[in-house]
């Protein structure tokens, strides 16, 4: 298990949940929800630094299928331009079915309501996705989802396979 503080986001179409772990990689807890939109990824950038991350856990929409429509289409894009902001920080996506379930649920059983429900859900999946990496890293020995690369200039060789 790589030791150090990760970040887990949630991004939605309105807020991003942001949750972190501790030192020891072992457990996830909610740390803010940033709103969409202008200055987004700056403040993203300002909690990884605050918090001295040495990795991003974002969370990857897919459907119960394990298929990808818009929802990872648009997340994908938002991870590329998280990657840039953060390089070289690295992004990894992962597997975030029913994440927002799980957390709708959780809250509902804290006896969290409405307004106050939706203004913490974000953080509470934020939390789930990164604790089901921490957990998942920890049972299989190495780190989990896909890197984003976003930030990887390609190298003259590969350029030159594209042309």
């Amino acid at each position: 298990m790589r030791l150090g503080v990760r970040l887990g986001i949630d991004p939605g179409d309105a807020r991003i949940g942001v949750a972190r772990s501790d030192p020891s990689g072992l457990l996830a807890t909610p740390v803010e929800t940033v709103p969409r939109g202008e200055g987004d990824l700056d403040r993203i950038a300002a909690i990884l630094e605050e918090e001295n991350a040495f990795e991003i856990v974002l969370g990857l929409p897919r459907s119960l299928s394990g298929k990808e429509g818009p929802a990872a289409e648009k997340t994908r894009e938002f991870a590329d331009a998280l990657a840039r902001r953060v390089a070289p920080t690295p992004v990894r996506l992962c597997d975030e079915r029913l994440t927002t379930v799980t957390a709708e649920s959780m809250l509902r059983e804290r006896g969290k309501k409405g307004a106050k429900r939706r203004a913490v859900v974000d953080q509470a999946a934020a939390v789930v996705i990164l604790q089901n990496a921490l957990d998942t890293e920890k049972a299989q020995g190495a780190p989990v989802g896909e890197v984003v690369m976003g930030a990887q200039p390609l190298a003259p060789t590969e350029e030159l396979d594209q042309e």
